[in-house]
Order: structure tokens, then sequence, then C-alpha cells
């Protein structure tokens, strides 16, 4: 299973998110569970670079299927927009397939 954690702080500002695990939807390669999930993290992350100058931390461990971003506080709108439809995203394969991936919001 997926295990994404959302991290926000108490006025539910995003602070960065991490992600763990292989959904186990299917053999490695033709797992489209973890295909999605990867899909719309590296979406998030790149277009936060490339449009945006607001600076964050990503590291990304293959073998273990895990990604941790933290974004500096102070971020701009576009960021904001992005890690919401990141969000969005995420809840729309947590509907579809609850058993593979679980999103939760943590505070910090």
């Amino acid at each position: 299973m997926i295990k994404v954690t959302i991290y926000q702080n108490s006025e539910q500002k995003i602070l960065g998110f991490a992600m763990q695990g292989h959904a186990g939807y299917a053999e490695s390669g033709s797992d489209i569970v973890c295909a999605a999930v990867s899909v719309l993290a590296q979406n998030t992350v790149n277009s936060i670079e490339q449009f945006t100058e607001d600076r964050f931390t990503v590291d990304v461990d293959e073998q273990m299927g895990g990604l941790d971003f933290k974004i500096e506080p102070g971020y701009s709108k576009e960021t904001a927009l992005l890690l919401n439809s990141l969000i969005l995203g995420l809840q729309g394969i947590e509907e579809e397939y609850m058993e593979y991936i679980d999103v939760i919001f943590e505070e910090v």
C-alpha cells in the first residue's frame, strides 16, 4: 500500500508531503496505481520548480518507493494551487483504489 502523508500547520496550510511504499495492485511495471501516484507527485514537484520561484527540498528513494517533499514557508499562490491539485488527484485515486493507497493529513 502507498501511504501519503500531507503535512500542514494549524491553519491547514500545506508544509509538504511524504509518500512511501508500493501499491501492490499489479506487478512492477504494470501497476497503474503506482504509476498514477508517481506521475502526480513528479509533475507537482517539477511544476513548482519550473513555474515558480519557491524553494523546496525533495528526497527520493526509488527502491523503497519513497518521496519526501518540504516547501519553504511563504510560498506563492501558484504553488498552493499545484499542491491542492496534487491532493485532489491523490484523493481521487484513493476513492477508486482505497485498498492500495491511503492519504492522511498530519498537523505539524
